[in-house]
């Protein structure tokens, strides 16, 4: 079992102990959807860390998303709920960048594609080569694409 996983276990087991009804329900839908993950497919298998991870950021988007729909829909106290289960699972991930971090690395990214030969709009694709594998985990894609939309136009 890799060590996200256990540790996901192991706050399950405190949690439930603590009587942490929030925080133990939220636990167990994130480690059912790691269970369903690793059953997916033609065989069995344990997942990594990194797949662990991105799992979790999976889970914690569409707590996200739930939160401002039902914020949009009138249902504040479900909203609520959804943002606290965020804030367990934000604890799981690796710390978001700032706007001004990734901003820098967008432009060092829009500078490399230009020199390159990469220009305009057209560059985005270019561009994102280069920026995902540096925030890998550490900011959202649609962050990361408005940045650079924004930087290209600019």
């Amino acid at each position: 079992m890799t060590n996200l996983k256990s540790k996901l276990k192991d706050d399950l087991n405190t949690a439930i102990k603590e009587r942490d009804e929030l925080r133990s329900s939220t636990l167990r839908l994130t480690l059912s959807a790691i269970t369903k993950e690793e059953v997916a497919g033609k065989a069995k298998r344990e997942l990594s860390d990194d797949e662990v991870q991105k799992v979790i950021t999976r889970e914690a988007k569409k707590r996200r998303e739930a939160a401002d729909a039902f914020a949009q829909g009138g249902r504040p106290e479900q909203a609520e709920r959804e943002k606290a289960e965020g804030e367990v699972l934000a604890a799981y991930l690796p710390k978001q960048l700032s706007d001004a971090e990734l901003e820098q690395i967008v432009a060092q990214a829009v500078e490399e594609a230009r020199a390159a030969g990469a220009e305009g709009p057209r560059a985005m694709g270019a561009v994102m080569k280069i920026v995902n594998p540096k925030v890998a985990g550490q900011a959202e894609g649609g962050r990361v694409a408005a940045a650079v939309k924004k930087l290209l136009a600019g």
